[in-house]
């Protein structure tokens, strides 16, 4: 990347962002012509001043778009640091490191530290630490893929089983600052090691990490289908058990099944798999954390109202909000369930208009974990909307976080 002329890396890397040469313009100001030329070379892209609004534009370092290490952030809680993402592609995607990793290692990390150190990065992350966990994952995936290599006989399947939820790990950050093609890797990648550590729950919410990545990806239809076939296999009853962690799994299948048949607009569906969920919820009793999917009635509220936002209904989100949220159950989920809630409730009112609300859930949102607001790319375009729909000056603490954001109007 480093050799490219300039307009090729912006070329690549708003490929990768999944933005059309039409929607980059927009968002520049610019006309569609002028992106092509810029591209293609045969305009020069020499203004700092537009190179730093590109970068902004393209959630990504103006060092990195140059072609240079990007510079280092001091944020260690709010900040994600394009080094640290780059270097978690690396270890996704450079086998030959992984191999150069296992010689200069010969002994891997003993089994119980990488248990500690596997569920330090899952409350990290449900704590909306992304910033911090981006930082640790690169080593943590190299650790844990030498510790899957090196360990057979009784320690195999555990060993698989922490590198599974390592890569599950990695695909949920992924995806939050729209890496979906890396994601995708990494979940899939979750699935057939889950299936090695011969733990079909596991593999079930795998399941949910690929479908995610896939609907951000634009393809919902087969997301939905994949949910729901895997659904149908692991639902409790039958030849299965009714255990707690599979009615969590399952249910947590079906939430994310009725999430992409929002995106293609199927409501039937929609609500179906919602009132499946529900059901699995009830019978589950109160709100857990089996397999880290915060599954319970509580996260099935949460996925009513973002699937509302999904099908353009933001009143019947806030209705949603409003009615079944306002309880010392929404209080008690983790950070970054009841920040990405709180997102979603930004969507919902900028949908309806009431853009002074919007703001306030975003400001509520980044109060409880800020790199839930101010990393992802959803967030960004709320707030763009809601500074370009404010009469006059937006409030001081609107155009404070804005700041921190990187976003203009």
């Amino acid at each position: 990347m480093d050799e490219l002329p300039i307009g090729r890396r912006v070329a690549y890397w708003r490929g990768r962002r999944k933005m059309s040469q039409q929607v980059f313009a927009d968002r520049l100001g610019k006309s569609k012509s002028w992106v092509d030329k810029i591209e293609r070379g045969v305009r020069r892209l020499d203004k700092f001043s537009v190179l730093h609004e590109i970068a902004d534009i393209l959630q990504m370092d103006v060092q990195l778009l140059l072609g240079k290490d990007p510079e280092r952030r001091t944020d260690t809680l709010n900040c994600i640091d394009q080094f640290e993402v780059e270097e978690i592609r690396a270890a996704l995607e450079r086998y030959d490191s992984v191999s150069a990793y296992f010689d200069a290692v010969p002994c891997p990390p003993p089994l119980a530290d990488m248990s500690k150190a596997v569920t330090h990065a899952w409350l990290t992350y449900q704590y909306g630490r992304y910033g911090m966990l981006t930082r640790a994952l690169p080593k943590l995936l190299r650790d844990a893929q030498a510790a899957d290599a090196a360990y057979d006989g009784d320690q195999a399947k555990p060993a698989a089983h922490l590198l599974a939820q390592v890569y599950q790990i990695t695909s949920s950050v992924l995806r939050k600052l729209g890496e979906c093609e890396l994601a995708w890797l990494a979940a899939d990648r979750s699935i057939a090691v889950a299936q090695r550590a011969d733990d079909l729950l596991l593999a079930g919410v795998a399941t949910t990490r690929v479908c995610n990545a896939m609907a951000s990806m634009g393809r919902a239809r087969p997301a939905l289908e994949l949910n729901v076939t895997v659904a149908n296999l692991l639902a409790p009853g039958g030849r299965n058990d009714t255990s707690p962690e599979r009615i969590s799994v399952y249910g947590i299948l079906l939430l994310q099944g009725a999430m992409a048949a929002a995106r293609i607009g199927d409501t039937a569906t929609v609500d179906d798999l919602l009132g499946g969920a529900q059901a699995a919820a009830r019978e589950l009793g109160s709100d857990h954390n089996h397999y880290w999917t915060s599954f319970g009635p509580t996260n099935v509220e949460l996925h009513r109202a973002a699937a509302a936002v999904e099908l353009g209904d933001g009143g019947r989100a806030v209705e949603v909000h409003q009615l079944k949220l306002q309880t010392p159950a929404f209080d008690a989920l983790l950070p970054e369930r009841r920040a990405h809630h709180l997102l979603d409730l930004a969507r919902g009112y900028a949908l309806i208009g009431d853009v002074a609300n919007a703001g306030e859930m975003l400001l509520r949102g980044d109060r409880l974990a800020p790199s839930e607001i101010r990393c992802r790319p959803i967030a960004h375009e709320v707030m763009s909307d809601v500074l370009r729909r404010t009469r006059g000056a937006p409030p001081s603490l609107i155009a404070e976080l804005a700041e921190h954001m990187g976003v203009g109007v």
